[in-house]
């Protein structure tokens, strides 16, 4: 579900101006970048390109595929958080999380009240792992 690599990479671009649990445009940073960063940290890196999702269950969908969610997963945002917190938590010591979800639609099938949920998600996971001294910090673009 979670990918890590073993050895440092090297990278120009760090985190150290990034609050350890937070949830944030990407701005400035490229995924790339962030991947590098995460790898070279030890922390697990979490991507999901969300540019072809119309609605809710589309984006629950792709999440859940490109975060490899268990085959049970419910696919609703209770169920997201879910995955995104206790799973973890009971499986061992968590090195942190670099998170990226990219190209989150803005249509009337996912409004501004629909992106505004998924964000509160990543926002109460980062709150979870930040009471248990786990960095977790999620980037986020709008299509």
């Amino acid at each position: 579900m979670l990918t890590t690599m073993e050895r440092p990479v090297e990278t120009n671009v760090s985190l150290r101006g990034v609050r350890p649990n937070i949830v944030q445009s990407i701005r400035a940073f490229r995924v790339s970048d962030l991947q590098e960063v995460a790898h070279a940290s030890g922390q697990h890196f979490l991507y999901a390109n969300l540019s072809s999702a119309q609605s809710k269950q589309d984006v629950l969908d792709l999440i859940a595929q490109q975060f490899m969610f268990p085959a049970h997963f419910g696919k609703n945002f209770d169920a997201l958080y879910d995955c995104m917190t206790d799973p973890l938590h009971k499986s061992g010591p968590q090195p942190g999380f670099v998170v990226v979800l990219e190209h989150i639609p803005a249509n009337a099938k996912f409004d501004k009240e629909a992106r505004e949920q998924l964000l509160d998600i990543f926002r109460d996971a980062s709150d979870y792992w930040g009471d248990r001294k786990i960095p977790f910090r999620c980037f986020y673009s709008f299509l």
